[in-house]
């Protein structure tokens, strides 16, 4: 069987890859890659702990990534593909940048800015919409999340 090298899958791996980076660094476990004509240009995991930053997403690190890469602040022609939904920050710093198109794994219908709790990738009265793809890799995604969740918890309640 042929791999695909430009499948949803694909790109969510390696999304699930910096995911990874994430867990073993201790931050929540979410990673992004964002892909610009087949090809990834940028690639980011949470570091909210590491840089004492709340807007250190791996979605806002990612769109830093790509920005530079690309050279311009737009990025029209790419895609982003990030293992959980993007919070409403990442939302909308998606919809300033006029991301083309957004793929997550898993659903946050706590936070969620793509559907969970309001959907700013498409909200009628912002100038731009994103194309948005849910629930690739589902399993693994929420998986990483539910472990590390599962394992402060258990570090918690060991005290």
């Amino acid at each position: 069987m042929m791999i695909d090298l430009q499948s949803d899958e694909h790109f969510m791996r390696e999304a699930l890859r910096q995911a990874q980076k994430a867990y073993e660094a201790d931050e929540v476990p979410v990673g992004a890659v964002v892909v610009r004509a087949g090809r990834i240009i940028a690639r980011a995991c949470n570091q909210v702990e590491l840089l004492k930053d709340a807007t250190a997403h791996a979605e806002m690190l990612a769109l830093t990534q790509a920005e530079a890469a690309v050279g311009d602040w737009r990025l029209v022609d790419c895609d982003l593909y990030v293992t959980k939904e993007p919070c409403a920050m990442c939302a909308g710093a998606l919809v300033q940048v006029r991301m083309r198109r957004v793929v997550f794994g898993c659903a946050d219908l706590q936070s969620g800015g793509a559907g969970g709790i309001i959907n700013l990738l498409q909200h009628p009265a912002l100038n731009h919409h994103c194309d948005i793809t849910s629930g690739v890799l589902q399993n693994e995604c929420a998986a990483i999340l539910q472990n590390f969740f599962r394992k402060k918890r258990n570090l918690k309640s060991d005290f």
